[in-house]
């Protein structure tokens, strides 16, 4: 399994390509590109390393993770994917971008509704499907056992956890999350955030302050 990161939108959100170095088959996890010259520079990444993009992931559908979704669905013809329970903040995203000064296209629905403990699989990849609500009432995680990673969207950050002031946000909630569905992961677990830089679950048990009071 490989990862590339971007860094995209003024809101500085982490999107992911992950894909298979054998198969070429990658999914798009959270697409932020915002600006024309994002949208490129994630266009060329593709298809310079001659990538099949499979699948359009959302771990949640706030605005920052979201405003590259109707580029990376019409430019690859793919559904989105994401939690039932968040599609109230896709039909919020336009409102909110208003609100934020950062206008954006309208994503498209949810095509297929995601479900925890569900698989995704594409080449030789294989994803399990985390429920980790708090940070909103929909959110999710990707983890895959085999390559010891998690994609954790806004629930976990290095040293931080996920705001829960807005809309289906709740503190006891994403703690419980994070508890139960990434701290019991193994200890040299990648994870790889919504923001900022990539840590591990065992950093983050022994030293984010809000796991740690």
């Amino acid at each position: 399994m490989r990862i590339h990161s971007f860094t995209f939108n003024p809101i500085q959100e982490n999107m992911y390509v992950v894909y298979d170095d054998t198969t070429k088959d990658c999914v798009i996890i959270d697409p932020g590109c915002y600006f024309d010259h994002e949208e490129k520079e994630l266009s060329h990444f593709i298809k310079s390393n001659k990538l099949n993009p499979v699948r359009l992931l959302n771990t949640h559908c706030h605005l920052d993770h979201i405003c590259g979704n109707d580029y990376v669905a019409k430019t690859w013809n793919l559904g989105l994917s994401a939690h039932r329970l968040d599609e109230y903040n896709l039909d919020l995203s336009i409102l909110a971008g208003v609100k934020y000064n950062m206008p954006i296209k309208p994503s498209p629905p949810i095509a297929h509704y995601l479900e925890e403990g569900e698989e995704i699989a594409f080449g030789n990849v294989r994803f399990q499907v985390l429920f980790t609500p708090g940070h909103c009432a929909g959110h999710i995680a990707f983890y895959s056992e085999k390559n010891k990673t998690v994609f954790s969207g806004d629930c976990l950050f290095r040293g931080s956890v996920g705001r829960t002031d807005l809309p289906g946000g709740d503190w006891d909630t994403l703690i419980d999350s994070i508890q139960t569905k990434l701290l019991v992961l193994p200890d040299d677990t990648l994870v790889y955030s919504g923001h900022g830089d990539r840590t591990t679950i065992g950093y983050e048990r022994r030293n984010n302050p809000f796991l740690n009071p």
